[in-house]
């Protein structure tokens, strides 16, 4: 088990992907559990390689989002725990939308960082509420890699436990099961 003994005002994602063959059932039980699923919207992104570290080995990632006119920078840190995606993220919408996400794109790459692949998928999501929390869930149709679906909650330090309790549990009931821990990015890049 970790131990966090950073900031309490640290935010985590708690996640956990699976890949899918068939989502039609799957889609029918999240509507069962309240969720109202969105219309599709695809989102582009490109993901950076630091100047002087390789997130690959840290297991980190920075990207630049883009989701209609929307632009958002993602910093995700590596991973804590060995069951889920746990880690935490910090992300910042980018004022500007689209065009502020090649804007900040150059931006980083005079800075040292360089592109390394482009993630584009079609998501659909559901909000439900589960054992307390809000969850987000994800259908993701993800360019050469394939279909998944993603369960998601955000938690502060002292609530990680239940977070990860809840989410397991919600996957339980949806009949998920093999998660897969590694990104969007790292199944792109090993299937080229």
């Amino acid at each position: 088990m970790s131990t966090i003994s950073q900031s309490p005002h640290k935010n985590y994602e708690v996640e956990s992907k699976y890949r899918v063959a068939d989502t039609a059932a799957l889609r029918a039980e999240v509507r069962a559990l309240g969720g109202d699923l969105g219309e599709p919207r695809r989102q582009v992104d490109v993901y950076y390689a630091h100047p002087s570290r390789d997130f690959a080995q840290t297991d980190e990632a920075l990207r630049v989002r883009r989701v209609g006119d929307d632009a958002f920078v993602t910093y995700k840190g590596p991973k804590i725990d060995a069951a889920t995606k746990t880690r935490e993220e910090i992300e910042l919408p980018l004022a500007g939308g689209a065009s502020a996400a090649g804007d900040y794109g150059r931006l980083l790459e005079a800075l040292g960082f360089r592109p390394v692949a482009e993630v584009a998928k079609q998501r659909r999501l559901a909000a439900i509420a589960w054992q307390g929390r809000h969850f987000e869930v994800a259908f993701d149709e993800v360019e050469s890699v394939g279909t998944f679906v993603e369960l998601e909650t955000s938690a502060g330090p002292a609530q990680l436990a239940a977070a990860r309790e809840a989410l397991a549990a919600l996957a339980e009931k949806l009949a998920l099961r093999d998660s897969e821990r590694r990104s969007y990015l790292e199944l792109l890049l090993l299937s080229r």
